[in-house]
This record gives structure tokens, sequence and C-alpha cells, in this order.
């Protein structure tokens, strides 16, 4: 008797459990529903039923409409975000490498610095950026939009290979040491491989950070090099007539499908990476 109240009481509590995540996850996901409900539905459909009422009619108009308005900023998002995000990668796996298997005088002071970087705002280094772009003759173009997503992103990536690597045994870089391997070879044949899951955590934070980013897109490009951020804004901000919402929806899904299918394949990978370095040795 005892078993089988205990065990009744398990399932109740699951029951419980599971339902409050179901409405939780439903009530979270309105949104979402109703962005794509809208996008599919004409300007009278919009205006006829409730937000969360079917399309009468399914239609794509909005969203031909949407790609033809903002498809041209969604590349310059791509041009930016996937050289963004590889280069700070592999410069911040090499920052973590040097600052945790080859110190030198001065090290924590210089990671100390870096990791400063992580807490300052946007709006703090808009100013100087702006100077320095307008210096090298980069203000305004793609190249500086991306030049200041890989500086400013160095000192994340830099954190999370750098915490990884110092849970890498010593004894490891030690004996490939004394077997002669050098500099690059310790990194690109043994502890780069060792770093699939942190590689993963910095390629979806950095995605996620540049592709979603407003503020510099909208400070350092202009005109056609501007991300899709910029022009989904000026798209929804544009009113001619009677309001489009149906391809403003159908815009903002197109802005959002990359970082969502990013965590929906990769998401996993995402949390593995956080606590790979949780460990010593």
């Amino acid at each position: 008797m005892t078993d089988t109240r205990l065990k009744q009481g398990l399932t109740l509590d699951r029951v419980a459990i599971y339902t409050v995540l179901l409405v939780a996850a439903a009530i979270y996901l309105v949104p979402l529903v109703v962005m794509l409900l809208t996008s599919f539905k004409s300007p009278e459909d919009v205006f006829a039923g409730n937000l969360l009422s079917l399309p009468q009619v399914f239609t794509v108009d909005g969203w031909g409409k949407a790609w033809n308005t903002v498809g041209g900023y969604f590349w310059n998002s791509v041009k930016i975000t996937v050289p963004a995000v590889l280069i700070s990668t592999f410069v911040g796996a090499l920052n973590g490498y040097v600052l945790s298997m080859w110190r030198f005088r001065g090290s924590q002071l210089f990671f100390g610095l870096l990791l400063f970087g992580c807490f300052l705002p946007f709006q703090t280094v808009l100013l100087p950026a702006s100077f320095t772009l307008g210096q090298m003759g980069l203000a305004n173009t793609t190249t500086g939009l991306v030049l200041v997503h890989v500086v400013y992103g160095l000192a994340f990536t830099t954190l999370f290979f750098r915490n990884f690597y110092v849970s890498v045994p010593n004894a490891l870089v030690s004996a490939a040491r004394l077997d002669g391997a050098g500099f690059f070879t310790i990194f690109g044949r043994i502890l780069l491989p060792m770093s699939i899951p942190t590689i993963m955590v910095c390629l979806i934070w950095q995605f996620t950070q540049i592709w979603n980013d407003f503020l510099f897109g909208v400070v350092f490009a202009s005109g056609d090099a501007q991300p899709i951020t910029v022009a989904l804004n000026n798209l929804v901000n544009t009113s001619t007539g009677v309001k489009e919402y149906n391809v403003d929806m159908a815009a903002a899904m197109i802005a959002g499908l990359p970082t969502l299918l990013v965590y929906v394949l990769a998401g996993k990978y995402f949390l593995r990476g956080l606590t790979a370095g949780a460990v010593k040795g």
C-alpha cells in the first residue's frame, strides 16, 4: 500500500510539473504564433479577425514583399556575421591558449584588462570606434562593422577558451613539448581538436550577438551596407497608407529565423560547451 501511494504521489507531482511547463511554454510561444499567423494573412484578413485567428486564405504575398524589401540586407548580415564569428572565435582560441599555457610577465594583468571588455556597454565604445574607423577609411562599410564586432567579441571568446584550457592537464602539454611540439603544433593538433564544445559555444554566442545587433549596425553602417535589424526597424517605422502588418511580421520572421535555427540545431552543444571546463583534470 505504501509503495502504491508513493507511486501515485510521484505520478501526480509529475503531471503537475508537466502541466505548469506546458502552460508556461504556451504563453511564451504566443507572440511567435501571432507573428507566424499574421505573416500568412492578407491585409484585409489582418484587420478583420483577431490576433490568434487562422487566416481565411493562406497567402505568401507578405513573405514575398518582405523579402523584396529586406532580402538584400539579410545578405548584408550574413556577410557581416560569418567572418566576424569565425575571426573572433579563432583569435579568442589563440588568446585563451597563450594566457593559459604560455604564461608571461603581466599575463594576469593583460587577461584582467581584456576581461574588463566583457562589462563595457555598447554605448561606451561608439565614439572611439567611430573615430578609429574614420581614420582607417572603414566608416559606413561592411568591413568596418566586421572589425567592430571582432574587437568587441574578443573579450568573450578569450574568456571562454581560457577557462576551458586551464582545465586541460598540464602533463599533456608538457609531454608534447618534450616530444618537440612547438607553439602552433600543440595548439592545432592537440588543444584545438579538444575544444569543439567551446568552439560551439563561441560560434553560437557570437552569431546570436552579431546577428541581433542593432546599435552597431545603425551607427557604423549606412545605406546598402546596413544589416537586416536596421532594415527591419526602417520597414516597421515606415508608414505609407494602410499598414501592412503581414509584411512586417514576415520580415521579422525572416530576421529571426537564422538565430532560431542555430539554437534548434546546436543548442545542446551550447550547454555542453559551457560546462566543459567546469572540472579540473
